[in-house]
């Protein structure tokens, strides 16, 4: 079996990106916001439309198109990584890994803990685990980590 290497970068994220990222948001949370009977079609959208702030927010790109977002934004004593979402069909390929690896190497320059919500049973708080996030807190839906910064 081949396996080709995908090329990603980031780009600053401009109002032209936001519908595109609302979609993907909807497309990737759908599973586990039904899994926990919370999912509304309008809703998921409108809450990352709500939230958007380009200044923090960045473009995954992969082999040149669109693949994803993340923000990272400045706190009171730590930064929050927001959101992070990958089209369905690049997530497991390495590059979540990488990305976030490449945004914890620039908190940890600064010394600076991160913060961030997963949903309960989502597959994405075991990539988070494996970064050094560990739980502070969680309720029926929302799981809380934070990753301290690395020597």
């Amino acid at each position: 079996m081949c396996t080709r290497t995908i090329g990603w970068s980031l780009r600053p994220a401009g109002s032209e990106d936001l519908e595109a990222m609302a979609g993907l948001r909807a497309v990737v949370m759908r599973p586990d916001l039904e899994r926990l009977g919370r999912y509304d079609e309008h809703r998921v959208r409108q809450r990352l439309r709500d939230a958007y702030a380009p200044e923090h927010t960045s473009v995954v790109e992969a082999d040149g198109t669109f693949a994803g977002c993340v923000a990272l934004r400045p706190g009171e004593d730590a930064w929050w990584l927001e959101y992070f979402y990958l089209t369905p069909e690049l997530q497991g390929r390495g590059i979540g890994t990488a990305v976030l690896a490449a945004l914890l190497a620039r908190t940890d320059a600064e010394g600076a803990p991160v913060r961030l919500n997963v949903l309960r049973g989502s597959a994405a708080r075991g990539l988070y685990e494996r970064h050094g996030f560990t739980v502070e807190r969680e309720d029926p839906v929302d799981v809380w980590m934070v990753r301290p910064p690395s020597a």
